[in-house]
């Protein structure tokens, strides 16, 4: 039978396992990014004939803003939300946190270099016509190209580092045989 507390414990942390609200959002961020990442690199070929020259860019720059807020969600539930025990040694659970804190540093980077590349002509962000998100225009010389590089390098910085997170989550699932895996997935 479940309890309220059991119902919470199913949404935020608990001890054992992540919540469903992490769980969801986790997943949720690593198809957006690879997809993300993969338009990007298309985008960036497209040329002024091409039916998808504006939309792309558009698309791109609407998702990218909806994963910050999603992204700020996340990681306010998480330092909110009581913390599963960590599994592994003191060395990996220092590591793992690194990586985790390494891994927002990143995302958050990527979403303000983004974010002045797309206004640093002072024009206004429409995200799916559904809100728009001003310009602050352009804070320094050659912001957009400046801007644009910090954001390719990172870009391929994180999809490195997310290999080679995920390299470590099948280590401790196959090798160490512990329950990480399981807990992102809700097996936990």
């Amino acid at each position: 039978m479940r309890t309220p507390l059991r119902e919470e414990n199913q949404l935020r942390k608990s001890n054992s396992g992540w919540g469903w609200v992490l769980i969801t959002l986790h997943w949720v961020t690593a198809v957006t990014v690879f997809s993300m990442f993969a338009v990007g690199l298309w985008m960036v070929d497209l040329n002024y004939y091409s039916d998808w020259y504006k939309t792309a860019p558009h698309w791109h720059k609407s998702v990218g803003l909806l994963l910050a807020g999603l992204t700020l969600f996340r990681f306010v539930w998480r330092m909110v939300s009581p913390r599963p025990k960590r599994l592994g040694g003191d060395l990996e659970r220092v590591a793992a946190s690194i990586a985790h804190l390494s891994i927002y540093l990143m995302l958050f980077s990527l979403f303000i270099s983004g974010y002045l590349i797309s206004t640093a002509d002072n024009r206004a962000i429409d995200v799916f016509n559904w809100f728009t998100v001003p310009s602050l225009g352009e804070l320094f010389d050659d912001q957009e190209d400046i801007a644009g590089s910090i954001h390719f390098y990172l870009a391929w910085a994180l999809i490195i580092f997310i290999g080679v997170h995920v390299l470590a989550a099948l280590k401790h699932h196959f090798f160490d045989k512990d329950a990480t895996l399981k807990r992102m997935l809700g097996l936990q």
